[in-house]
């Protein structure tokens, strides 16, 4: 199986999801985090540096729910867009329809 290159914004979300993640776990420790998630605390810690800009959703799922965030939450903060950016793409056309 051939992975396509990330875009800029597939990195920029990555690095967005991996610092809400952070801020969410706080003072609770990776190897906590990780375990009760069912993950391995390297993936956390490379999805939480922005290493693995596009996780696996039931990875993202698992850690939401130890993390006490809700799917809706985490998919506002990393697709949220910069201010002053101008929309591109699949939003472009969201916000024509």
């Amino acid at each position: 199986m051939v992975r396509l290159p990330l875009t800029p914004a597939d990195v920029e979300r990555g690095q967005r999801l991996g610092a809400l993640l952070r801020r969410a776990r706080g003072e609770r420790s990776m190897l906590e985090t990780a375990l009760d998630a069912r993950v391995s605390p390297e993936t956390l810690r490379k999805i939480e540096t922005g290493r693995v800009a596009t996780p696996a959703f039931p990875t993202i799922a698992a850690i939401a729910d130890v993390l006490g965030l809700s799917l809706d939450d985490v998919w506002a903060e990393i697709n949220r867009p910069e201010p002053g950016a101008e929309p591109t793409g699949r939003t472009r056309a969201r916000l024509a329809s």
